[in-house]
């Protein structure tokens, strides 16, 4: 097993540049192995040719490595910390406010942003990045369209940023308008500076103890002074004044 695994991440990386070693191993085997299976694959080195001919099995892959599990507002009383207790501190003063939705998965994270953010709109301007390493994934978020199950995190007042659409529901134009969607892979992939927040929420925790330092340390370098890190509920960051941040609240890390 050990060999095929090592087959399969060293293939991986070549054909896609995804470095699979910086993942937690045990937790990376299993679901590796449960999708090959699946599929009807004995073992990992036949699953990897499987994908390398199948551009369908490859998405669907990809879209197994990057876990895609979210919702508007998941953890309503963290979002509630970052609107009451800290982003009218970042916006003091300031004319636009520059987001980053790291991991964004269909969508739900940046519009979440997106609707939090309108109620600021006539002090600042807002603009919101959002980023994941599946295209497949992405492309589903530009859509904006969610069922009504998506949508039990909202208060009702936040419905309104929602056009009824048949069975399913669609993001309000101004809310997309200002949300913009990019590959991208945290681990290899350069970052872009001078964000007032960025969110990251249980991604963390699929990566080894490396990984995850030198992602908080870009994640740190990426951020203006004073600006705010949100991460999941399920991660820790320890000792945070090494990658020059100070914890706020709980899951929240400011810039110092």
């Amino acid at each position: 097993m050990e060999k095929d695994y090592q087959y399969f991440i060293e293939k991986v990386k070549n054909k896609t540049g995804i470095d699979i070693f910086l993942y937690k191993e045990r937790q990376m085997k299993r679901r590796l192995t449960s999708l090959s299976d699946k599929y009807g694959y004995s073992n990992l080195q036949s699953f990897y040719h499987g994908i390398e001919k199948d551009k369908k099995l490859m998405d669907i892959f990809l879209n197994h490595l990057t876990i895609n599990v979210t919702e508007f507002f998941r953890n309503r009383k963290e979002w509630d910390t970052l609107e009451n207790k800290l982003i009218p501190d970042i916006i003091k003063g300031q004319s636009k406010i520059k987001v980053w939705s790291a991991a964004c998965s269909t969508g739900e994270e940046p519009y979440s942003l997106g609707i939090l953010l309108s109620k600021y709109l006539e002090e600042c301007k807002v603009s919101i990045l959002a980023t994941d390493l599946d295209q497949t994934i992405l492309s589903q978020a530009k859509v904006g369209l969610y069922s009504e199950k998506s949508l039990k995190g909202l208060a009702r007042d936040e419905i309104k940023n929602f056009i009824k659409s048949k069975n399913n529901y669609q993001i309000a134009t101004n809310i997309k308008n200002m949300v913009s969607f990019k590959k991208h892979d945290l681990i290899a992939d350069r970052y872009q500076s001078g964000y007032d927040i960025i969110v990251c929420r249980n991604v963390l925790i699929y990566l080894t103890e490396e990984a995850q330092a030198g992602i908080i340390q870009k994640f740190s370098q990426s951020l203006k002074i004073g600006g705010i890190l949100f991460i999941g509920s399920t991660e820790r960051i320890s000792n945070p004044e090494q990658y020059g941040l100070e914890s706020v609240s709980s899951f929240f890390f400011r810039k110092i």
